[in-house]
């Protein structure tokens, strides 16, 4: 059984999963208005859907502007779930430029306790930030 190709990768477009080998870097960081954001994904279908549905470009379109709003400013961000990311993700067949690309991946929702009465999400949503490679 060939292990799964988790992470994301710079390899060329038309790569196939199989064939991922140019591994791009994890890593964590923690901030308040990207946690914000975890938890507006968490609690709002819509901003779910808009990161997370439809094309690449305009899923990195929705990812520039959903970051803008919370002070972050990129010229190539996308928002993966957590799927996307342990199945492998390549830059380049998202149309992403491999030297600026960059990747979020969002913790996946089944993680927190989010059932009424719902506690206060922020901190949960910064500890899987901490524990998701490339969290938001």
């Amino acid at each position: 059984m060939a292990r799964k190709k988790r992470g994301i990768y710079a390899d060329p477009a038309g790569t196939g999963v199989a064939h991922l080998e140019d591994k791009v870097a994890d890593f964590s960081y923690q901030n308040d208005s990207l946690a914000d954001l975890i938890v507006e994904c968490w609690t709002v279908a819509a901003t779910l859907n808009n990161l997370t549905t439809g094309t690449f470009a305009a899923r990195s379109t929705a990812a520039k502007t959903a970051l803008a709003a919370r002070g972050i400013y990129l010229d190539h961000p996308i928002v993966l779930t957590e799927k996307e990311y342990e199945d492998g993700f390549s830059l380049a067949d998202a149309g992403l430029p491999p030297e600026e690309g960059l990747v979020f991946v969002l913790p996946r929702v089944e993680r927190a306790t989010t059932t009424a009465p719902r506690p206060p999400l922020l901190e949960t949503a910064k500890m899987l930030m901490a524990v998701t490679p490339n969290g938001i």
